[in-house]
């Protein structure tokens, strides 16, 4: 099984969009695919039209509930959904309660270990020890980053924060919500990326088809295949698939 999180320190960068979207490309390329939405505000949740149950994500953090009773289907063959949870909010106390806290997200996917080929975390902007699990936890983190200055220095800063506590995570960075008509959009995405990690070729475009996901609640490779967008997703789903080692589309037709 591998573990990819979809992380960045910074809020509306595209992150669910990412989950969301190379979730269902990761089942139509033949994975067993689970998204475990980790944001209380369950924004992957919303999208797949799932309503979790509360409660039940407090005992499960605990250890004292398996993952996969909370486990749902989503309408997509080969895509579940760990749902999120207002609960969610207070993880960091939460997972601070077990023995080794930085590993608790790992010790808790043990059980469907043999039930999944892909996990993906759509992780929570923040950093703290929910980010240190997800750090720890996955195979390779990847970092939906805007292409500003801002954004840029975001990223540098989530670099030298895994260089200092010594992760070994890989970090895949690519070009999110990029508008080309943009002097700095262009600039920067021209430009070489920080040597700390692996910036993608594939770039995901600022587009009323990826905003639309609020009103459709479906993936945009679903509604709109044939869109800018779409074809994007695709081609950042064929990267990333390379990276982990397993099949992508292009493998998998």
């Amino acid at each position: 099984m591998k573990t990819l999180g979809v992380y960045n320190i910074k809020g509306g960068v595209g992150k669910t969009a990412t989950s969301v979207n190379l979730g269902h490309l990761a089942a139509q390329s033949g994975l067993r695919t689970l998204i475990w939405d980790l944001d209380p505000q369950g924004a992957a949740t919303f999208y797949f039209r799932i309503k979790p149950k509360v409660k039940k994500s407090t005992r499960i953090l605990n250890g004292k509930r398996d993952l996969d009773d909370a486990i749902k289907a989503t309408d997509y063959e080969g895509l579940d959904l760990l749902p999120a949870d207002f609960a969610y909010r207070n993880m960091d106390l939460l997972l601070n309660e077990a023995k080794k806290p930085t590993r608790q997200l790992s010790r808790l996917l043990h059980p469907v270990e043999k039930d999944y080929d892909l996990v993906i975390f759509d992780c929570p902007p923040s950093i703290s020890l929910v980010s240190e699990n997800i750090f720890r936890a996955t195979d390779a983190l990847l970092v939906p980053t805007i292409p500003t200055t801002l954004s840029q220095r975001t990223l540098s800063q989530l670099l030298g924060f895994i260089e200092d506590n010594k992760v070994s995570t890989p970090v895949l960075s690519f070009y999110s919500m990029i508008d080309r008509r943009k002097t700095m959009h262009k600039e920067i995405s021209e430009s070489p990326g920080d040597p700390r990690c692996t910036v993608l070729k594939s770039m995901i475009p600022y587009a009323s088809d990826i905003e639309r996901m609020g009103v459709e609640r479906r993936p945009v490779i679903e509604y709109a295949p044939s869109s800018v967008a779409g074809r994007a997703y695709r081609e950042l789903w064929d990267e990333v698939s390379a990276h982990l080692g397993v099949p992508g589309l292009t493998t998998h037709s």
